[in-house]
């Protein structure tokens, strides 16, 4: 049983006493609300940020576990553990040295053993991880603080790699804990960053807390992005778990929570009118949100059947059945609406309003006779549980069979992976779409890939070149002719862009504003 220094103090310790109880004990106190902030940030059903891409695993990581670069708020790799580093004359081979004071939860030290085996897992799943252990002659440790990795050839991107915010991100790891296959999960959530797990008060379903890592010590430069010192100036975080946006709109009108991730659309109005509230976009390039159609079975097995979801979709329409119009935008590239590799090759495809008729035509040459179409509808999402009920009616309407099937955060992981479904919804930060070298969704190889498994051997060969080119001009080549492909075989259809602000208490000041993942350290509350 823990022995709170609440309880100490109600069984008539001496004052002097209860001061000198071990660290241990103190931290079970409960920090004062000034010292504690409440996020609903969804729902967090699988805590090992490598078993899962889902960013309620990321944001869960970023808070316990610390990584060798982190990307600056200019999206530049900087370095976080890593404190030297070099590379050899012939580009083939990295040396790293970690920076003093990293420590593991439990007490123990940061090792390069522990970097090297978080770096062999994270190399087991789809990620820049696996082209970094694909092209890898040697990632060992030299010493306890220095670790190298070795190449067959050149690798221009690995640093960017290495910092890539890409879920599922290199999230360091104790040896003990990353020593297993990545389909196994990590379940004791020990890490070494700014925050720590709070076992103790786990509530699945309900709630989990993050008490400020006192011993972390923070790199001295500002913070900056997710890079820079991740310096924690709460005590205490709590992570709520309020499915419903109505109960967590109240929630937050109220002041039981602080910071709201995706407040409901119609609900912007009200919480700009409320003079404690404010909206505030931190994903400045707004996210991509998109569809996968599941290219192993019928009828989207079939390439003009997924061509005509493409001239299917009415992206404004959809794009409003959840989100405010001042908040969204078409998107027409593969590669995002403002990445480096945004452009507009193939795009004829697109019209304004959609075009159902050449949605038909395509639907008859591919000779689809009223297969059932499953479309997963995630009900623990706001904005996709909205958007496959006006999808399911659009496939209606040119005479499609459709089986709209709900499913939460957990059920709806074990629907994609045995593949009982034709349509699955989801989103990413526009940045991820400038990253085919890591990003899983950007694949097309197949069974061997991301969900939905489309393939096409042409466009695996030039994904495969995209790191070992020198210059970005050679990438945005790369990038046209990987589009022109994408759009003829049709892995994925665009839904829309949208930049989606969260809400949070205006006594909540210092969030930091990056792409796709939040962050728990550099917010503070300041007094009513």
């Amino acid at each position: 049983m823990t022995i709170s220094r609440r309880d100490l103090v109600k069984m008539g310790i001496a004052a002097g006493t209860v001061i000198s109880i071990p660290t241990v004990l103190r931290a079970q106190t409960t920090p004062p609300e000034a010292r504690t902030v409440r996020m609903v940030l969804g729902d967090l059903s699988t805590f090992d940020p490598i078993v899962s891409t889902a960013y309620t695993s990321g944001n869960h990581g970023l808070a316990i576990y610390d990584t060798l670069f982190a990307l600056d708020s200019k999206l530049r790799p900087q370095p976080q553990m890593v404190g030297k580093w070099g590379v050899s004359d012939d580009k083939k081979k990295y040396t790293f040295e970690l920076r003093e004071g990293l420590g593991w939860h439990d007490g123990t030290p940061v090792t390069a053993a522990d970097c090297v085996a978080s770096i062999r897992r994270w190399g087991q799943v789809p990620s820049g991880g696996s082209l970094i252990v694909e092209r890898a002659t040697d990632i060992s440790a030299q010493d306890d603080k220095t670790f190298i990795i070795s190449l067959k050839e050149p690798l221009g991107l690995l640093i960017d790699t290495l910092a890539s915010t890409t879920t599922p991100v290199l999230f360091i790891m104790r040896e003990k804990d990353a020593d297993r296959p990545a389909t196994e999960q990590v379940t004791a959530n020990v890490g070494s960053g700014p925050f720590k797990f709070n076992e103790a008060l786990a509530k699945p379903g309900a709630s989990f807390t993050y008490d400020r890592n006192e011993k972390y010590i923070p790199r001295q430069e500002p913070s900056d992005g997710f890079a820079g010192g991740k310096v924690a100036n709460v005590d205490r975080v709590i992570w709520e778990n309020i499915s419903d946006p109505q109960t967590a709109f109240a929630a937050l009108q109220s002041g039981e929570v602080d910071f709201l991730q995706d407040p409901s659309p119609d609900l912007y109005p009200v919480i700009k009118s409320d003079p404690n509230l404010e909206l505030q976009v931190l994903n400045k390039a707004g996210d991509v949100y998109f569809m996968r159609m599941n290219c192993l079975q019928k009828p989207f097995d079939n390439v003009k059947a997924r061509q005509a979801m493409l001239h299917l979709i009415d992206q404004e329409a959809v794009m409003r059945t959840a989100i405010a119009q001042e908040y969204i935008s078409p998107v027409t590239s593969f590669f995002g609406n403002g990445t480096p590799y945004t452009n507009d090759e193939n795009t004829g495809w697109y019209k304004k309003g959609g075009n159902p008729e050449k949605a038909k035509q395509l639907l008859n040459e591919a000779g689809y006779a009223g297969e059932k179409v499953v479309i997963l509808q995630h009900t623990s999402w706001a904005p996709g549980k909205a958007m496959a009920q006006f999808l399911a009616a659009t496939l209606r309407k040119v005479g499609m069979t459709v089986d709209l099937v709900p499913a939460d955060s957990a059920t709806r992981g074990e629907l994609l992976k045995n593949g009982s479904w034709s349509i699955m919804m989801t989103n990413e930060s526009d940045y991820e779409r400038s990253t085919p070298a890591s990003n899983p969704t950007l694949y097309a190889n197949g069974e061997e890939g991301w969900y939905g498994w489309p393939k096409s051997d042409e466009y695996e060969a030039l994904r495969a070149k995209w790191a070992g080119v020198g210059t970005l001009e050679e990438r945005q080549a790369l990038a046209r002719e990987m589009q022109r492909i994408q759009w003829d075989i049709v892995g994925t259809v665009l839904l829309g862009s949208a930049v989606a602000p969260i809400a949070r208490s205006k006594t909540l000041t210092g969030v930091i504003e990056m792409p796709a993942l939040t962050a728990m350290w550099n917010m503070q509350k300041v007094p009513a």
